[in-house]
């Protein structure tokens, strides 16, 4: 088996000549710098000039990133139109650090965007030919539901900031070339051998039961005519179950004279060969086969890892060749999957065979490097990272997760120790993984509990593979793509296993036998766990791959008395220094009870009473908690680990009110101060922060979410210090929301088609929900009066009346233009409801929830036009719940629905939305939520990290809401207003102790005693609107009510509860 990234054959993809030549076009010299423009993102620099040019001149883009993320471009218009097959090439060199290089072409809109998007380009410092076939052009974005572009308006050339950095880029000889229409169906290849009795076109003839039988021992070649000058992405070679090649070469021609090499096998063990050799051209291919696989070696083809024992074949047996689709090299993950689809399930990851696969993070509070657990119990080691898959041997077969069935947990219900327990008819296995330490110095564990649960002794063998791929599912991407995760070298040294140099696995117990095998040989676990894998635990061991999918096992055969258990571990460091050697088992024990506690005082900091029926509320409460805090790097609060692995101001603003609550309101600060230098000057707040610097691209909810977090982290802290040095920011940000507004209070917005658009902010692909056009999306503007109403609260704070009068002035200016807005966007449109964006019309009550909270505009939006957006989300809900409605998938931010339901008096409709919300967990034992969840739960798509510390919080904030919420009309504690009836009425009761709001931490008790309903209050909170319960006439409700001994009222749904009563009874 056998995989290739061979420069040669990506530089025969670039250059091919077509089966027919065309005259290519030369859309521009590149002679004139006039013709373009250069162009930057915020604080980045760009500048065009004119260069010599490999032919005459050429276009050069000097960019300068100082610091920043962001894009530099040079662009022109440019029309042309484009042929059925094309391809489009220009010379290209340039100096500087490795960045991103796009290449957009637009369409006469601008709207709608195509590119070809190269990641991490190292720009030549020679002139090299650039070539982008039209399969390779893609549609970037747009609100064309257009695909294929046909006419092309614009074209830009693009440097993203990977590493950032200065430098240039040159351009010349922008041209087009027609290229013939690719068959629908490749024709069968001919083959021929030069035998005068051949069996050649046995190898092409798709029966399976057939041959080509070329005689060992002598030269040999199979040629194969593909009919035309071919892409493609690999082949598939089936061998017989006698008669396969170990050694072979395989080599490509343009024109059946020059051969070049593409790849050559050494080491095969027979069976099928998969080679990937991607974005490859070639009109003829030819197999030489060098050396047979040795008898004793040969693999039965059923895939069972048999030996055959059968005497050395006299000639090869090539059952058939396939040449594979372009897809199939697209990349080692899409590669994988193909072999995969070919595999016993169960042989590879759940997400190689097309099934959706789930885990959960492991690691240490601060972040820094971490793990995932997958659900079949897979351990990753660190980020992109390879994994330590399971296998039990029992009686012969091998035993995957396919062939059991699986639960999940985690310690105590809610601590961040996850577990996979693996039950079989006689045995389980637990398999469990917890990283220890701080981020400069942190280690991951992996437990494997294998107990035998028969009357009888079982002998097991224990298989821990170390295998190139991620926990991380295939269909990821974004910062941290998923699937494969590439392995050099895997390497034994008698005490731990390597991998790539630098991810080392030091097992607890001394293995009884090793294997590491390259992918040809055999890398899947049937083969390393046969007898002839198998080396002595003192041996090294060492295996270079060049496919980069070589694997490794470290092997422990067991012998079980009935009930007994053997426990088996490794120790990885993810950073800092290596772990002590000699480790035994004995020290998982300690670690894991050792980390408990610890995690333990972290998490209890605030507790819920509740009852069992509702304890999965805080078990979640904690586990998402935990969750914010292992996804977090240092002071950086951010979603997640992998695809999320930067900082967005929109997540960490609402990160932080959850960790505020729950009494981490250091980590808030921590992340003002980090995030606060990244203002841009003109007071633009980025939409996000990595390593790169701050991210240009506008997001207009961005600059209130600052605001809102500066004055939230004051609330919970009182750090007057920190709220004076970020007040520059937050006077910038506050000026820059001045200009955006300016611009839509024009004239023109007063046109009758405008109106509805007048004075809110400029439009933004915002929460990123727009990202196919840009809109005028509510959220923006409710985040961004969040900003205004918090600008004023905090130069009041630190007694700048004069800028607390001008921001209250454009608060209330920029409030009624919001109302306004509302209504006249019903009108507009035709809807009864508050529409996403004003643009639109659309439907987004998960969106309009900010206006609520944290906005605090519930009292001001148009009653009527409130009530029907949250009753209609209602009748859809209940439409998908009882599936009178179709549905795909949603996102879990729905959860803000939870607290908004709450805060408008509907209890029962914000218990139902939290019981459908809490069945969707994946998997449920570990309270964690994708941040896309499918209907079907087994359909891959994208689904963010797991978990996804922003969903983390909008359920840490509905959560709470059940039980208390500031209201914001006059700074009331609301207290148990999400809680029903039932839950009072047990020996538990609810409450809550220590709870931080920006009054103090607030503690109660709440339940039914007798005939009488008790509420207790502790000391801390002193809201200034004091405490309310609700409670609607005519619902069983109590009306004879005391307060500490005294008569006190309903007033229609409330009683008020003053500061500093301790014991409320209602009969």
């Amino acid at each position: 088996m056998r995989i290739l990234t061979s420069i040669l054959a990506l530089s025969a993809a670039l250059m091919a000549v077509p089966a027919v030549a065309q005259d290519t076009r030369v859309l521009d010299s590149m002679d004139d710098a006039s013709r373009w423009q250069a162009s930057a993102s915020t604080d980045v620099h760009a500048a065009v000039s004119a260069v010599a040019g490999h032919d005459g001149q050429a276009v050069r883009l000097d960019y300068d990133f100082d610091g920043k993320a962001g894009y530099a471009v040079l662009s022109r218009p440019l029309p042309f139109d484009l042929p059925d097959n094309y391809e489009i090439s220009f010379w290209v060199r340039g100096a500087g650090p490795v960045n991103t290089f796009e290449v957009k072409l637009t369409d006469a809109s601008a709207e709608n965007v195509w590119w070809r998007q190269t990641a991490r380009y190292d720009f030549p410092d020679g002139w090299t030919k650039f070539v982008i076939k039209r399969r390779q052009v893609s549609k970037a974005w747009g609100p064309s539901p257009e695909t294929v572009l046909r006419r092309a308006e614009r074209v830009e050339f693009v440097v993203v900031a990977a590493e950032g950095g200065k430098g240039a880029v040159e351009i010349d000889q922008l041209s087009l070339r027609a290229l013939p229409v690719e068959p629908l169906a490749p024709p069968q290849p001919i083959a021929a051998d030069g035998r005068a009795q051949t069996t050649a076109a046995n190898a092409v003839d798709l029966d399976p039961k057939t041959a080509w039988t070329p005689p060992v021992g002598e030269p040999s070649a199979l040629t194969l005519d593909l009919g035309y000058e071919r892409e493609f992405g690999g082949l598939t070679l089936r061998w017989g179950e006698r008669g396969a090649a170990a050694d072979y070469r395989i080599s490509a021609s343009l024109d059946g004279r020059d051969w070049r090499e593409l790849t050559s096998v050494k080491g095969g063990n027979g069976g099928v060969d998969w080679l990937r050799t991607p974005e490859t051209s070639a009109r003829w291919l030819r197999l030489e086969p060098l050396k047979p696989v040795p008898a004793s070696d040969v693999v039965g083809s059923s895939g069972a890892g048999q030996r055959l024992g059968a005497g050395q074949a006299t000639t090869y047996a090539l059952n058939e060749i396939e040449v594979e689709p372009l897809a199939f090299g697209e990349d080692a993950t899409v590669f994988v999957e193909a072999v995969a689809r070919e595999n016993r399930r169960g042989l590879y990851p759940r997400g190689f065979f097309g099934e959706q696969p789930y885990w959960t993070l492991v690691g240490v509070d601060g972040g820094g490097e971490s793990g995932l657990i997958g659900e079949d119990g897979a351990i990753e080691l660190r980020r992109a990272g390879p994994s330590i898959e399971p296998f039990v041997v029992d009686n012969g077969r091998l035993i995957t997760w396919a062939d059991v069935n699986i639960d999940q947990g985690l310690k105590d219900g809610d601590l961040p120790i996850p577990s996979v327990t693996w039950i079989a008819d006689d045995w389980t296995l637990k398999i469990t993984s917890f990283a220890v330490g701080t981020p400069d110095q942190a280690r991951l564990w992996g437990r494997y509990d294998l107990t035998n649960t028969s009357n009888r002794p079982r002998s097991l063998t224990l298989a821990l593979t170390a295998r190139p791929f991620q926990v991380n599912g295939p269909v990821q991407f974004l910062a941290i793509p998923g699937g494969v995760a590439p392995v050099e070298r895997i390497a034994w040294d008698g005490a731990s296993l390597t991998l790539n140099d630098d991810v080392r696995v030091q097992p607890l117990t001394a293995p009884d036998a090793v294997a590491a095998s390259s992918f040809d040989a055999g890398a899947d676990p049937q083969s390393l766990i046969l007898p002839t894998a198998r080396r002595p635990v003192g041996e090294p061991v060492a295996v270079s791959d060049a496919t980069d999918l070589p694997a490794g096992a470290l092997l422990y055969e067991v012998t079980l008395q009935p009930g007994e258990t053997r426990t088996f571990g490794f120790l990885s460091p993810l950073a800092g220094d290596p772990p002590q050697a000699g480790q035994g088992v004995a020290a998982l024990d300690q670690a894991e009870q050792a980390l408990a506690a610890e995690w333990r005082e972290k998490l209890d900091r605030v507790d819920l009473t509740l009852p069992p029926a509702a304890q999965r509320i805080e078990d979640a409460l904690k586990s998402s908690l935990a969750h914010m805090l292992m996804s977090r790097q240092g002071p950086i609060l951010q979603p997640g680990t992998r695809s999320y692995n930067r900082s967005w101001i929109r997540d960490g603003a609402m990160m932080a009110e959850g960790l505020n609550r729950l009494g981490m309101a250091e980590h808030s600060a921590d992340y003002l101060r980090w995030y606060a230098p990244y203002v841009f000057e003109n007071g633009k707040v980025p939409c996000c922060v990595d390593a790169r610097g701050a991210d240009p691209v506008p997001e207009n909810d961005s600059h209130g979410e600052f605001v809102f977090l500066a004055a939230e982290t004051y609330r919970y802290t009182g750090d007057e210090a920190l709220l004076r040095q970020v007040w520059p920011q937050v006077q910038k940000a506050i000026a820059y929301m001045d200009e955006l507004r300016a611009s839509t209070r024009t004239a023109a917005f007063q046109a009758p088609d405008q109106r509805h658009l007048y004075g809110l902010l400029p439009p933004t692909i915002s929460h990123e929900g727009y990202s196919d056009k840009a809109a005028y999306s509510y959220w923006d503007d409710f985040w961004g009066l969040l900003g205004y109403k918090d600008a004023v609260f905090i130069a009041e704070t630190l007694g700048d009346a004069e800028a607390a009068a001008r921001y209250a002035a454009a608060r209330d200016q920029f409030a009624a233009d919001i109302r306004a807005s509302i209504v006249a966007t019903a009108a507009h449109h035709d809807i009864d409801w508050i529409a996403g964006a004003a643009d639109r019309g659309d439907f987004d009550a998960t969106s309009t929830t900010i206006a609520l909270s944290p906005a605090g505009e519930q009292d001001n939006l148009p009653p009527e036009l409130m009530a029907r957006t949250f009753d209609l989300y209602w009748e859809n809900f209940q439409n998908r719940l009882t599936n009178r409605t179709g549905w795909k998938d949603y996102t879990p931010y729905e959860w803000r629905l939870v607290g908004a339901y709450v805060r408008l008096g509907q209890k029962d409709r914000a218990l139902a939305v939290l019981d459908f919300l809490m069945a969707d967990r994946r998997p449920e034992a570990w309270n964690g939520w994708a941040e896309v969840v499918g209907r079907d739960k087994r359909e891959p798509r994208f689904i963010g990290d797991m978990p996804h510390a922003w969903i983390s919080s909008d359920y840490i904030r509905s959560a709470l809401d059940l039980f208390a919420y500031e209201r914001d009309r006059d700074h009331a504690l609301v207290l148990a207003a999400g809680v029903p009836e039932a839950w009072l009425d047990t020996k538990e009761g609810v409450g809550v102790t220590d709870l931080r709001t920006a009054y103090g931490s607030l503690t109660y008790a709440y339940r039914k005693q007798g005939a009488a309903y008790v509420l207790t209050l502790g000391e801390g909170a002193t809201p200034p609107g004091g405490y309310v319960l609700q409670w609607p006439a005519g619902e069983g409700r109590p009306e004879r009510v005391r307060i500490d001994g005294r008569a006190a009222q309903w007033s229609g749904d409330e009683l008020a509860i003053p500061v500093g009563a301790r014991r409320v009874e209602m009969r």
